[in-house]
């Protein structure tokens, strides 16, 4: 992922970004940013350096304060044309030269900064030792929501993103699958992922039979059989933003069992959908989901959380878990996931993206979410 892909994003959209960034770090009582290469340095410049390295590079961002990247100076050049490079004072350092001494400039000597999950521990302890009485906590633990919401350009990239997985989905179907290794099935899917856009693929999970009972099978040497349950789930980045959708197709005549799981998955799946609308916390939308799934006496089997937020990474808050009472908001995307896994025999995963509108909530996955009988 490198700026190039955030296209349709201009110095304008990144500058309000990192204005809003600053202001939700004041609102939670922090005295700045610290932003490490990785998909908030993305999100708010635009920026992804080529390679991350032993190099400091780091976003600073603090409220009343003009942002600052810092950066080597064998990498400026590239920092430069980021399209979000216009909103922001570039700041270099060259080898030879401390770059924490650098940042440390720009920092208050006795706050508290929220700081990227992925910055490396080096460059954390090398400010801790310049700025001791500086303290940091972790962005998602303090900023959970910082990119939640998407706006409307965010938005059209997602339900590209998803359109693309349906494609893949509708092509998927046609190709063989008894008789063939779950890894030949996951390479055809990223082979398609790329077809319909995808600069990058995350996950293809492909598991068949028992191997579906595990949620994180992804794919394996085991040959398909006829008769098999086989979950499919995939996903990546299309233009910067992220796909993630789940299918069970079954090869051959399900039993009446297995149809009835499916059926069971497909109503857990329709009710965390409908649960979905502003205001509504979280939790409540696992809690709709976990419910029809438990009252058909299979809630042991459901072992995840129904769904997780997506955006330039295709795993990040919210999190539809029980305990998350933040409220729903129009923008907002995540999937809506439920599943049943019977342990040695087969499972069950219906996925779509769904983003909250301002009076419920809209798929960003169309395909059938009905039994799919391959061959």
């Amino acid at each position: 992922m490198t700026g190039s892909k955030t296209a349709p994003f201009t110095a304008d959209d990144y500058r309000a970004r990192m204005e809003r960034a600053a202001r939700a770090a004041a609102d939670a009582g922090l005295a700045g940013l610290l932003v490490a290469p990785g998909p908030d340095l993305v999100w708010l410049t635009g920026y992804a350096p080529t390679a991350i390295t032993e190099r400091l590079t780091l976003l600073v961002l603090a409220p009343g304060q003009d942002p600052v990247l810092v950066v080597p100076t064998l990498e400026a050049p590239d920092a430069a044309h980021a399209a979000g490079a216009p909103a922001l004072t570039l700041r270099d350092w060259t080898d030879g030269k401390d770059p924490y001494a650098a940042t440390a400039a720009l920092l208050d000597s006795g706050g508290r900064f929220g700081i990227s999950d992925n910055a490396w521990a080096m460059h954390l302890l090398g400010l801790q030792k310049t700025l001791p009485d500086t303290s940091y906590a972790a962005l998602t633990d303090a900023l959970p929501m910082l990119r939640a919401v998407k706006d409307a350009a965010e938005l059209e990239l997602l339900a590209a993103a998803g359109a693309a997985a349906d494609a893949t989905f509708e092509e998927i179907r046609k190709v063989p699958f008894g008789g063939r290794r779950e890894s030949e099935v996951g390479a055809d899917l990223a082979d398609l992922l790329r077809r319909f856009g995808h600069s990058q693929v995350d996950f293809t999970i492909v598991a068949s039979g028992p191997n579906g009972a595990n949620p994180h099978h992804e794919v394996g040497d085991r040959v398909i059989e006829r008769g098999d349950m086989v979950v499919l789930d995939f996903g990546g980045l299309k233009d910067g933003y992220g796909s993630d959708t789940s299918r069970t197709v079954h090869v051959g005549e399900p039993t009446d069992e297995e149809r009835r799981v499916h059926d069971l998955v497909r109503e857990a799946q329709e009710a965390g959908f409908r649960a979905v609308r502003p205001g509504v916390a979280c939790q409540e939308v696992d809690r709709a989901a976990r419910k029809v799934i438990a009252d058909a006496g299979y809630g042991e089997y459901f072992i995840h959380r129904t769904g997780h937020g997506i955006g330039v990474t295709t795993h990040e808050p919210p999190y539809m878990i029980e305990g998350e009472e933040q409220p729903l908001v129009p923008g907002m995307c995540f999937s809506v996931e439920p599943g049943v896994y019977l342990p040695g025999r087969f499972g069950v995963r219906i996925e779509d993206i769904v983003t909250v509108t301002e009076d419920g909530g809209r798929r960003l996955n169309d395909t059938s979410r009905e039994m799919v009988i391959v061959d």
